[in-house]
C-alpha cells in the first residue's frame, strides 16, 4: 500500500471532536460511486494540514482495506497563483503505478483515464490548499469507498453535491492553546506565572502556527523573566498596532542573525512554491555552511518547518503560507536596492546549470544550442552522478534515473525560472532551460506548463534576433506537441520558420546536424499528416545530410524513421530492409528504447510479409525489453501484436492469454 504523508506533528493538541466526526462519517457512509468528502477550512495557521495528515493516518489504521493514502498539496501545481489540474492528474496517476508514457495528452482523456482507474479503488486522498471547489471536482476518485481530505481557507460553498463533511475549525480555546504553548516550550516558568503564560496565549489568537512561534521564542530566551518578556511583547503590540500573531513573527525575526534574516526576506522571491538546501545557498548567496545555519535558525525560531526536507530525494522545502507573507513584507520593508534582484538572477543561472547536467545525465550528450552555464560561485551543484562515469550498466541506468527524477521533482521551479528569467530578458537563460523541458517531457503527458516554456523560448529568441540555432531548435521543439494535440497549422508556423533560420545557419558541425534535424522534424509533421510518401522523402534528405557530417547515430535514427514510413506507405519490401538496417545498428550502440521499438516495427512488417516465425521472434524481443523498461504503452501494443498473430495462426487459447494481458495492462493504467 502506498503512503504519501509527511511525518505526524511532534505537538498537536485538542481537534478530538473533529477527528471523531471524520471517523464516524467513514462509518456511516454509503454511496456507490461518489467518495466521502471532508473539508476542513479556516484561516491560515490553524492546523488544517497538521489536521488533515491526522485523520488520514488514523484512516489507515483503523480500515486496514485500504489500497493506499495519497496527498497533494495544490500549490505545489501552481502557476502565477493558477492551478494546472491536469498536471495533478498526472501526479495522481503516476501515484497509482500508471506508467509516465501511459498518461493521456488531453485533459478530458486524463480526467477519464483517473476515473477508470479509482472506479473499484479505496483510497484515503488528501488535498492540501484547496482554493475552489472547481479545483477539487476533477480529482475526486470514483468510488464510493474512497475518502478525500481538503483543506482550504475558507469553506468550498460551491463544491458539487457539497461536502458530506464541513469541518470548519475555529481557534485553540484558552486551556488546549496553553497546553500546546508548555510542550512546545518545554519551560517550567509557565507553569510558575500562570498569567504571563495567558498573556502569551492571548497574544497568538489560539493559533497553533503562532504558538509553535511563541513558545520556540519563549524557549530561545530562557534568562529573562516571562513577565519582562510578555511585556516588551505587549508594548510593541500597542505601539505597532499590528495584530498579535504579525507581532510574534516580528518579534522571531528580530532575533534572528544578519544571514537568517536575509535568507528569510530572499524566500519568498525563490520563483516556485518550494525551495531546496542546495537551491536556498544559491538565492542567499551566504554559501553552503552559512545557508545550512540560517536554515536551522529559522526553524528554531518557528519561522520553517524542516521536516518537510525528508519528502522528496530533492529535499523540497517551503515556507508556510502566512510566513511567506510576512517574510515578504519584511523584504519590501529592509530589502538593500538590488538585493532581490541580484539573487533571483543568480538563482536562475544556477538552476539552468542544474537542469542541463541533470539534462546531459538524462539523455545522454546530445544536440544543444547553448552550452551549459559556468557554475554559480558560492553555490554547489546538485550531488548528481554523470552516468558515463559508471563502471556497469545497473550503475549507469540508476544514475541516468535519478536525474530524470530530478528534473520531474523541480520541474515547477523550472518552469517559474523560466517565466522569471524571461521577464527579465534573460534571453540565453529562457532558451537554455527550454531544452532540459524537453528531455523531460518525451515520456510524459503534454502539460500547458510545458508548451509555455516553449513558446516563451520561441519568443526570446526572436527577440534576441542575432541567434539562428536558437531560432530553428525552439521552433521545432514547440512544434511537435502542437501537432501532437492536433493544432496541425500551427505546428506548421514553426516548422516553417525554423525552416527559414537553416537559411542562416553556418557549416559548423553543430549547425549541420540541426539542419538536418529540422528536415527531420518537417518530415514528422507530414507524418502525423498522414501524408507518409512525402515524409519519406524528408526522412531521407536528413539522413543524407548526417552523412555528410558525418553523424552515424544521426543516420541511424533517419534509417529507422524511414522504415516506419515505409511501411505505412505501403512499401513493405523497402521497409523491411530499412528497419533491418536500423534494428541492427541500434543493438550494436545499445540503445534500449530504440533496439525495442525498432525490433516491434520490423516484426510488424515482417507479419505482413507472412514470415511470421521472424515476426513471433522479435515480438517476444520487443516484449522482453518492454518489461525491464517498465512501459506500458510498448507492453500493451506488443501483446496485442501478438494475440493478432496467434489468431492467424490458429492458436486461440495463446491469443486470448494475450489479450488478457493487454487488458490487465490497459485497466491497471486506467485506460480498460
Amino acid at each position: 500500500m502506498r503512503v504519501e504523508l509527511p511525518p505526524e506533528p511532534v505537538h498537536f493538541v485538542n481537534r478530538d471532536e473533529e477527528r471523531e466526526r471524520a471517523v464516524r462519517a467513514v462509518t456511516e457512509w454509503r454511496s456507490p460511486s461518489r467518495p466521502l468528502v471532508l473539508a476542513l477550512s479556516g484561516p491560515g495557521g490553524l492546523g488544517k494540514t497538521e489536521l488533515a495528515v491526522l485523520i488520514a493516518r488514523t484512516l489507515r489504521d483503523r480500515y486496514p482495506f485500504t489500497d493506499g493514502v495519497l496527498s497533494v498539496d495544490l500549490d505545489d501545481f501552481r502557476a502565477g497563483g493558477v492551478l494546472d489540474p491536469g498536471d495533478v492528474l498526472s501526479q495522481l496517476l503516476h501515484s497509482l503505478d500508471v506508467s509516465p508514457d501511459q498518461v493521456q495528452a488531453q485533459y478530458a482523456a486524463r480526467c477519464r483515464q483517473y476515473w477508470n482507474r479509482t472506479s473499484d479503488a479505496k483510497l484515503v486522498l488528501l488535498l492540501d490548499n484547496a482554493r475552489y471547489a472547481s479545483e477539487v471536482v476533477p480529482l475526486l476518485p470514483a468510488s464510493g469507498d474512497s475518502v478525500v481530505v481538503v483543506t482550504s481557507h475558507g469553506p468550498l460553498h460551491d463544491l458539487e453535491a457539497g461536502a458530506a463533511v464541513d469541518l470548519a475549525l475555529p481557534p485553540l480555546e484558552e486551556r488546549a492553546a496553553t497546553e500546546l504553548l508548555e510542550l512546545i516550550a518545554g519551560d517550567d516558568r509557565l507553569a510558575a506565572d500562570p498569567e504571563a503564560a495567558r498573556a502569551v496565549v492571548r497574544l497568538c489568537d489560539g493559533l497553533p502556527a503562532a504558538l509553535h512561534v511563541a513558545g520556540r521564542w519563549v524557549r530561545a530566551h530562557r534568562l529573562r523573566p516571562l513577565s519582562r518578556l510578555v511585556t516588551d511583547l505587549q508594548a510593541e503590540l500597542d505601539e505597532k498596532g499590528v495584530s498579535g500573531v504579525e507581532h510574534i513573527w516580528d518579534s522571531a525575526y528580530a532575533d534572528l542573525s544578519r544571514p537568517a534574516a536575509l535568507l528569510y526576506r530572499l524566500l519568498p522571491h525563490h520563483p516556485g512554491e518550494t525551495f531546496t538546501l542546495h537551491s536556498a545557498t544559491a538565492l542567499s548567496g551566504l554559501g553552503p555552511e552559512a545557508c545550512q545555519d540560517a536554515l536551522e535558525e529559522l526553524d528554531r525560531a518557528g519561522l520553517l518547518d524542516l521536516r518537510l526536507l525528508s519528502l522528496t530525494e530533492a529535499g523540497q522545502m517551503r515556507l508556510p503560507g502566512p510566513q511567506r507573507g510576512h517574510a515578504l513584507r519584511r523584504s519590501r520593508r529592509e530589502a538593500a536596492a538590488g538585493e532581490v534582484a541580484e539573487a533571483q538572477v543568480r538563482l536562475v543561472r544556477w538552476f539552468v546549470r542544474q537542469a542541463q547536467l541533470a539534462d546531459r545525465f538524462t539523455a545522454g550528450r546530445r544536440l544543444t544550442v547553448v552550452e551549459i552555464l559556468d557554475p554559480v560561485p558560492g553555490a554547489p551543484d546538485v550531488p548528481l552522478e554523470d552516468p558515463e562515469a559508471a563502471v556497469d550498466d545497473e550503475t549507469r541506468a540508476q544514475r541516468a534515473q535519478r536525474a530524470a527524477r530530478w528534473l520531474d521533482e523541480e520541474r515547477h521551479v523550472l518552469f517559474a525560472c523560466s517565466r522569471l528569467a524571461h521577464g527579465r530578458g534573460m534571453d540565453t537563460e529562457v532558451v537554455a532551460l527550454s531544452e532540459p523541458v524537453w528531455t523531460h517531457a518525451l515520456d510524459r503527458p503534454h502539460r500547458s506548463e510545458v508548451n509555455e516554456v516553449f513558446r516563451r523560448a520561441v519568443d526570446s529568441a526572436v527577440r534576441h534576433g542575432g541567434n539562428a540555432a536558437w531560432l530553428v531548435r525552439t521552433r521545432c521543439q514547440l512544434a511537435r506537441p502542437l501537432w501532437e494535440s492536433g493544432e496541425l497549422g500551427r505546428a506548421q508556423e514553426q516548422i516553417d520558420g525554423a525552416m527559414s533560420a537553416v537559411e542562416l545557419l553556418g557549416d559548423s558541425e553543430r549547425d549541420r546536424k540541426l539542419a538536418a534535424s529540422a528536415v527531420e522534424f518537417r518530415g514528422m509533421l507530414k507524418g502525423a499528416r498522414g501524408e507518409w510518401s512525402e515524409a519519406l522523402a524528408d526522412f531521407a534528405a536528413s539522413r543524407d545530410l548526417h552523412r555528410a557530417i558525418p553523424n552515424p547515430y544521426g543516420v541511424l535514427l533517419q534509417t529507422y524513421r524511414m522504415g516506419e514510413a515505409g511501411a505505412k506507405a505501403g512499401d513493405l519490401e523497402t521497409a523491411y530492409r530499412l528497419l533491418s538496417e536500423a534494428h541492427t545498428g541500434f543493438v550494436e550502440k545499445g540503445r534500449e528504447r530504440l533496439i525495442g521499438r525498432s525490433a516491434f516495427a520490423l516484426a510488424g512488417v515482417l507479419h505482413r510479409l507472412d514470415r511470421t516465425d521472424e515476426a513471433r521472434e522479435l515480438y517476444q524481443q520487443a516484449l522482453g525489453r518492454a518489461d525491464r523498461r517498465r512501459s506500458g504503452f510498448d507492453l500493451a501494443r506488443v501483446h496485442d501484436a501478438l494475440a493478432e498473430l496467434d489468431t492467424a495462426e490458429g492458436h486461440l487459447a495463446q491469443a486470448e492469454e494475450h489479450r488478457t494481458a493487454a487488458r490487465a495492462l490497459r485497466r491497471r493504467n486506467g485506460l480498460a
